[in-house]
């Protein structure tokens, strides 16, 4: 399965922050979120999220957003465990 693009060393055309590519911000069932280059379609499991612009500023927008990096089955597991 295709990963999107979410580490600065993510292969050769990893993100390079001096150019204009424009990148949206996706989300997984697991409600994970990474950056994908707009241009190119977005890899099965993905969602858009909705917010599209610069690297940094959909990084700085995840940052922002995903404050619990537990995927969502382990917390609703762990939610029932406390019931």
């Amino acid at each position: 399965m295709t990963q999107p693009d979410s580490t600065a060393g993510a292969g050769a055309d990893a993100a390079r922050p001096d150019t204009d590519e424009v990148y949206l911000v996706v989300r997984n069932d697991e409600e994970q979120y990474s950056i994908w280059r707009a241009d190119r379609e977005v890899p099965a499991g993905w969602h858009p999220e909705g917010r599209r612009g610069g690297r940094q500023e959909c990084l700085d927008h995840i940052g922002e957003i995903w404050t619990d990096m537990r995927p969502l089955s382990l917390r609703r597991r762990l939610a029932g465990a406390d019931a």
